[in-house]
């Protein structure tokens, strides 16, 4: 598919007018979005728990999970977030997108709105 890059804001639920702009790596084949530990700390954003996640390679980690607003253009939503630390990478994950209400498109390499239905 190709990599896609995108900047978003990210806020602290408690004050969501402050903010940082982070670059991710779109990866909607991760679950939690990782924005690194010193900028989720600068916005005030504690841990909430921690949770152990498997690697590619096998390997296990740990990381801390907090909850952080994230900001796209016009479309703004609340997730999940994995506080990272050196050597991780920064992730848009799938629960953010959905949160956000776009998809990838594979084809174009394009973020696009997801159809929101209500049933």
């Amino acid at each position: 598919m190709g990599l896609i890059t995108l900047e978003l804001q990210v806020s602290n639920p408690a004050n969501p007018t402050v903010s940082r702009g982070v670059e991710f790596l779109v990866d909607s084949g991760a679950i939690y979005s990782v924005v690194p530990e010193a900028v989720l700390a600068a916005l005030g954003i504690s841990p909430l728990t921690e949770q152990e996640f498997r690697l590619a390679n096998g390997d296990k980690i740990r990381r801390r999970k907090g909850l952080a607003v994230f900001r796209y253009g016009d479309r703004a939503g609340g997730a999940d977030v994995i506080f990272g630390e050196k050597g991780d990478h920064n992730l848009l994950g799938a629960l953010t997108l959905e949160a956000l209400g776009v998809f990838i498109d594979p084809l174009k390499r394009e973020i696009r709105p997801l159809p929101m239905m209500l049933a």
